[in-house]
């Protein structure tokens, strides 16, 4: 009788410790929640021996990459969202001493993104093109990728609302960029604007627009993941701010919209054409051939 009371018991108190253990997870999970364990990586491209592009200006692209990121970076943790950094400072995800390090970098993106097991990764670039009057953002998703693709078009359509509402450019999908091919989660890369175009370079190399963009990617965060309810003050204060501007400057614009229309209309279908090759190659260097290899081996 006694040994059969103590089973009991040793039954009842296992099954309290397995309830127990049950609650304290919730109660983890929820916790976590609550502070906000949606995770995001911002990815500040180029870095260390790779600038990027130079710009118009002599600008260097990783340089207005990182100023981006980290203010993207301190928007999201205070919307209560974890943001993992694939670089914080000047230097490349590289060492010294490897044969190649634009594909050691290139790797070790991977490896943050994998092991920080985020909803989504945004990676932070500049853009170039030969003709000088080519510019506005756009951002490139990877083709087989559907939540890429809605991603870069929120943010694509927060980048046009908020930075330049002229800009008729589009999210494109993109099947050779390494980081978009090589990430499990979805991926997006958010060319800023063009270094190669004198304003939007002079623009990109200051401070209260580096301000506008990184806001503008914040709201196309937000409005992604369904956490916007109760941002539209945040929207209107940024787009309010220009107003003033955007009022002096309305007939200026509409005298030199046709012009620029016509330019746009001429410009934008070979832009578009060699958008992917050109733009894999600046944003990658070399590392979209060297992976096409890789991935033959």
């Amino acid at each position: 009788m006694k040994k059969r009371m103590e089973v009991i018991m040793a039954v009842l108190l296992l099954l309290g410790a397995c309830l127990f253990a049950k609650e304290s997870v919730r109660m983890v999970d929820s916790m976590d929640t609550q502070k906000g364990e949606i995770c995001v990586v911002v990815d500040a491209g180029h870095g260390g021996d790779d600038p990027g592009k130079i710009g118009i200006n002599q600008a260097k692209e990783k340089e207005i990459n990182l100023k981006i990121a980290k203010k993207l970076q301190a928007l999201l943790e205070k919307d209560n969202i974890k943001v993992v950094m694939t670089r914080t400072d000047d230097n490349g995800l590289y060492q010294p001493s490897s044969r190649n390090q634009k594909v050691e970098d290139m790797r070790k993106r991977c490896e943050i993104v994998s092991q920080a097991k985020p909803v989504f990764t945004v990676s932070i670039h500049q853009n170039s093109y030969p003709d000088e009057v080519v510019k506005g953002a756009q951002v490139f998703y990877y083709g087989q990728s559907k939540e890429g693709k809605e991603l870069a078009e929120t943010l694509q359509k927060s980048m046009v609302e908020y930075l330049d509402q002229e800009n008729h450019r589009e999210a494109k999908a993109n099947e050779s960029y390494y980081l978009l091919k090589k990430t499990e989660s979805p991926t997006v890369i958010v060319e800023c604007g063009f270094l190669s175009n004198y304003e939007e370079a002079e623009l990109l190399s200051t401070d209260a627009y580096q301000d506008k963009v990184a806001k503008a990617v914040e709201i196309g965060i937000l409005e992604h993941l369904g956490l916007n309810q109760g941002e539209t003050g945040n929207k209107e204060n940024l787009d309010d701010k220009e107003n003033t501007k955007d009022k002096e400057n309305t007939k200026d614009k509409e005298n030199t919209k046709d012009k620029e229309n016509t330019e746009d209309a001429e410009n934008t279908k070979d832009a578009e054409n060699t958008g992917d090759q050109e733009s894999t190659e600046d944003t990658e260097g070399t590392v979209g051939t060297e992976g096409a290899q890789e991935a033959a081996r």
